[in-house]
C-alpha cells in the first residue's frame, strides 16, 4: 500500500457547491461566505463568527482588535506551530513561551500562572491534535491574576482580566465538559487549511463569547474593517442600488475569505458529524493495536474531553530523536507516510534569534524527541487503517 499522510477529503458535494459558486458570478466574499459564517456560529453555539483566509489571520486580527501591541506580553506554549507565536511578533508584542508539563503536550499551568505579569494581555492555549485544554484551570489563572491586569482598550476593560484566545486550528467540533470548542475561550480561532478536518483549501474562522457591554455587530464590523483594507463597505454591500460610496477608515489589511472557499466549507460542514465519527473510528482502531506496545499516545476521548481527532500523536517511550527518525523512515519504506508535530519553537532559527533557548524548555524537548504522528484522515479505508497499525507493530518489532 501507499498511504498518504493527510490528503483533503473532497467529494461530489464540494465540487457541485464550487461549480454553483463559479456559475453565480460571485466568487469573492459574498453571500456564501456570510452563510458559512452563520453556519460556523451555529455549530459552535456562538452568536457570531468571522471567516478569514487563515487561522493566522484570525489570530492576528483578534490581537489587533484587542489592542495588543508594543509594550504588551502574550503567552503561549513552546510546543506548537509557528503561527501561534508569529502573530504575537506581527503586532509588536513580546512573545512569552511556557514549557509543557512533564509528559504532556499542554502548557505547565503552574509555570503559566507564574509567567503572567502586569504587561500580559493575552494567553493563547493550543488545542493540540484536537484536544481542548483545561479551561477550568486557565480561567482560574486569569481570575487569580486580575489584580495585575491593566486594560488598554474598551474590550480589555469590559473583560477585565487577561484574555484567553484559543489556537483551535485543530479542534473544530471538539468538546470539553459538554461545551463546544468555540464557546469556551474568550476568542477561538480555527483553521480550514487543506490538511484540517474541515477544509476550505485555505481559510479560518474566529468565534467569541458574548462580552457584556460590547455589541457583537460592532465587533463583527471591526473584523470586517481589518480584513478589507479598512473599507467601510464590502463589495457585496456596494452592489446595492446607489450604494457605491465608501470610506477608508484606516490603512488596514487584506485577509478575507472568498465565496469559492466558503462553498467548499459549506459542503464539508453538511457532513462534518460523519467526518468526526469516522476519525473516531480510526483512532479506536489505532488504540486497540498500539495498546499492545510500550508507547504513549495523545488521549482523545475520556469523561471530560471529546476530541476532534485531528492528529494521532505517538511517543516511542524511552527512545530518542535519532531512533524515531529511523522509525519514520522504516514506516515510509512500508508505504506509510508519517509526520512530526512539532519541533518546539525554541529549536527553530526564528525563535532562537529572538533569544529563546531549548534548554529552558526541557519538557517540550522531551515530548518532541520521540514523537511521530500517524496518518489520520477520512480518505483512509478500514483496510488501510489496519495496515497502518500492523505496519507500526511490525516496524517496532524489527527495530526493537
Amino acid at each position: 500500500m501507499n498511504i498518504s499522510f493527510s490528503p483533503p477529503d473532497i467529494g461530489e458535494e464540494e465540487i457541485r457547491e464550487v461549480v454553483d459558486t463559479l456559475k453565480s458570478g460571485w466568487i469573492t466574499t459574498g453571500p456564501k461566505t456570510k452563510l458559512f459564517e452563520n453556519k460556523i456560529a451555529d455549530f459552535c453555539r456562538t452568536s457570531r463568527a468571522v471567516c478569514l483566509n487563515s487561522a493566522t489571520a484570525c489570530m492576528e486580527t483578534t490581537l489587533r482588535i484587542l489592542g495588543v501591541g508594543p509594550g504588551d506580553e502574550v503567552i503561549t506554549s513552546a510546543y506548537t506551530y509557528t503561527a501561534t507565536a508569529s502573530v504575537v511578533c506581527h503586532v509588536g508584542a513580546k512573545l512569552v513561551l511556557v514549557d509543557t508539563a512533564e509528559d504532556s503536550f499542554q502548557m505547565d499551568y503552574d509555570r503559566l500562572e507564574a509567567a503572567v505579569t502586569e504587561r500580559t494581555k493575552v494567553i493563547i492555549p493550543v488545542e493540540l491534535g484536537g484536544v481542548v485544554c483545561d479551561y477550568d484551570r486557565l480561567f482560574q489563572i486569569v481570575e487569580n491574576k486580575k489584580s495585575v491586569f491593566h486594560p488598554s482598550n474598551e474590550i480589555q476593560e469590559k473583560i477585565g482580566r487577561v484574555i484567553l484566545m484559543a489556537d483551535a486550528a485543530h479542534a473544530l467540533g471538539a468538546m470539553r465538559r459538554g461545551k463546544m470548542c468555540g464557546e469556551i475561550a474568550d476568542f477561538t480561532c480555527f483553521s480550514f487549511h487543506a490538511v484540517k478536518n474541515l477544509t476550505t483549501a485555505e481559510g479560518g474562522a474566529v468565534t467569541w463569547r458574548d462580552i457584556p457591554g460590547i455589541d457583537n455587530e460592532d465587533l463583527y464590523k471591526k473584523y470586517m474593517l481589518l480584513s478589507l483594507h479598512g473599507q467601510s463597505k464590502d463589495a457585496l454591500a456596494k452592489t446595492q442600488l446607489g450604494a457605491w460610496e465608501y470610506d477608508i477608515i484606516a490603512p488596514y489589511y487584506k485577509c478575507n475569505m472568498t465565496d469559492i472557499m466558503a462553498s467548499i466549507g459549506l459542503a464539508q460542514l453538511k457532513r462534518y458529524r460523519e467526518i468526526l465519527q469516522r476519525r473516531r473510528n480510526i483512532i479506536e482502531t489505532y488504540d486497540r493495536a498500539l495498546d499492545e506496545l510500550p508507547v504513549t499516545r495523545l488521549k482523545h476521548f475520556d469523561d471530560i474531553n471529546v476530541s476532534s481527532g485531528h492528529l494521532y500523536l505517538v511517543r516511542l517511550t524511552g527512545k530518542d530523536r535519532k531512533f524515531t527518525n529511523r522509525f519514520i523512515t522504516a514506516m515510509a519504506e512500508e508505504g506509510v507516510a508519517t509526520n512530526v508535530h512539532y519541533k518546539p519553537l525554541p529549536l527553530l532559527s526564528a525563535y532562537k534569534n529572538i533569544g529563546f533557548d531549548i534548554k529552558d524548555y526541557p519538557n517540550a524537548f522531551h515530548m518532541f524527541e520521540n514523537e511521530l504522528t500517524l496518518p489520520l484522515h477520512t480518505c483512509l479505508t478500514d483496510e488501510q487503517a489496519a495496515y497502518v497499525a500492523e505496519t507500526f507493530k511490525k516496524v517496532w518489532t524489527d527495530l526493537c
